[in-house]
């Protein structure tokens, strides 16, 4: 072997020491994430390896990751140059569930919730029969087509990656587009626009008056400290005061969370307060995870807890291709798991466009949807109870009633009451290389 070839192959070395040197402490992060994620999206969504692997999975540090699907029996391993294996196995009714370390396959059975789905033959959005031919014209139906061809790629590009939009306007859908492999079948994951779905949960419960924004002593592990004085609405607020690290880049409370705990409820619950609640406002997904947590103690089974989700909101607006996935308690993943197809998150979106009506019946109190569109304390005008705002002006050329669901990696439902528009995204890119105020300006623009 000739000294170029060695020295070569010494630099490839050294390039892979220093690798897995680096990001050994987070191993556990990088194959957790790639094997719950390829399991969801093969699983949940029926899609295949190469498609998963260079779509969702394909960032920096996941992309290391080696993974391996299993069909027969609906599992997926990841490890990173054969260190730190991580598994992900599927249950049909609560998706994917990521294994503790070291652990081949737990013997595990969360039981299946109930689900009652729609026989309705109304047009979509309220039934399953085809969309009724609707013409309003105010619209420049031209224009619209335009502006949602823009926040999709040219063919061969990879920078705005979107993958569906739907725009329903006046309770009609009036456009939609998705990218190649993806229709209006496919379930997109939603990641934190679930905690809207969390925060919507309770709302069926306060409307059932079996709960109430300011009640506090909230859970028993905090009935002898400061933490009993948290309140429903500091948590839905994200101002309860306890602390909490939110940042996907390292190892930190949310990615061990997400990628290492067993009971994720138990992983806010347990955290210190660092400041009086309502005087700090802090993203956390820790506090959803512990709102469901909230939202178990409210049943006498965990069965209950189970089907409430779906027989009392999900299945109540038709979201039949909607799955919440759990931990391995159990417990839904009410921060980050919602799977579903972009017509269903943007039923979710009609839903609170309405006031909480749907179709006639009133699944939420009108005052629970204006209350989740009121800015929180100390967050600029731009995040109310578990929903996002625009109050602040964060989107100049859109109007300030616009609120929303969002999630990692530019997932959206936006509402604009004043527009009476609905309108989803799902992509892998968000601001700046996906224009959020230019998309939905566009959008605006062509409805008058």
């Amino acid at each position: 072997m000739n000294k170029i070839a060695k020295y070569s192959l010494l630099i490839i070395f050294l390039i892979l020491l220093f690798l897995v040197y680096n990001n050994y402490p987070k191993l556990n992060m990088i194959t957790g994430f790639a094997a719950k994620n390829v399991c969801s999206c093969a699983f949940e969504a029926g899609r295949d390896l190469e498609s998963i692997e260079t779509g969702d999975n394909d960032f920096g540090p996941v992309y290391y990751a080696e993974n391996k699907i299993d069909y027969e029996n609906r599992s997926v391993a990841s490890t990173v140059f054969g260190l730190k294996q991580r598994k992900a196995v599927y249950q049909d009714g609560v998706g994917c569930i990521l294994l503790p370390e070291d652990i081949e396959r737990a013997n595990f059975e969360i039981p299946k919730p109930n689900r009652i789905f729609s026989t309705s033959q109304a047009p979509y959005p309220y039934g399953k029969a085809r969309q009724q031919d609707t013409i309003f014209p105010s619209v420049n139906y031209d224009n619209m087509q335009v502006a949602i061809k823009q926040a999709f790629d040219p063919e061969g590009e990879k920078v705005k990656r979107t993958r569906a939009v739907v725009v329903l306007y006046k309770g009609h859908l009036i456009a939609e587009r998705y990218a190649t492999e993806f229709d209006r079948s496919t379930k997109l994951l939603g990641w934190s626009m679930t905690k809207s779905i969390t925060s919507a949960v309770l709302g069926v419960l306060e409307k059932q008056g079996k709960i109430s924004l300011e009640q506090d002593n909230l859970f028993k592990a905090w009935e002898n400290d400061e933490r009993a004085q948290i309140t429903l609405n500091n948590l839905l607020q994200m101002n309860s005061g306890l602390e909490w690290e939110e940042d996907y880049s390292t190892i930190s409370d949310v990615t061990k969370m997400l990628f290492l705990e067993e009971n994720m409820p138990s992983v806010q619950l347990q955290k210190p307060m660092v400041g009086e609640p309502d005087s700090i406002w802090n993203y956390s997904s820790g506090t959803s995870n512990l709102l469901s947590g909230f939202l178990r103690n409210q049943f006498t089974t965990h069965q209950e807890y189970l089907d409430f989700w779906y027989k009392e909101l999900i299945d109540k607006i038709g979201m039949d291709s909607m799955v919440i996935e759990t931990d391995l308690e159990g417990n839904y993943v009410g921060s980050s798991y919602g799977w579903g197809t972009a017509r269903d998150w943007a039923k979710f979106g009609l839903l609170y466009l309405n006031g909480g009506n749907w179709n006639g019946e009133q699944i939420l109190n009108r005052s629970w949807v204006d209350y989740s569109a009121t800015p929180a304390n100390n967050s600029d005008g731009e995040y109310g109870a578990h929903f996002w705002l625009n109050a602040g002006g964060k989107y100049p050329n859109v109007p300030k009633d616009l609120f929303s669901s969002n999630g990692f990696q530019g997932q959206y439902v936006f509402i604009i009451p004043s527009e009476d528009l609905v309108v989803v995204r799902f992509g892998l890119t968000d601001e700046p290389e996906f224009d959020v105020d230019g998309f939905l300006s566009g959008i605006i623009s062509a409805l008058h």
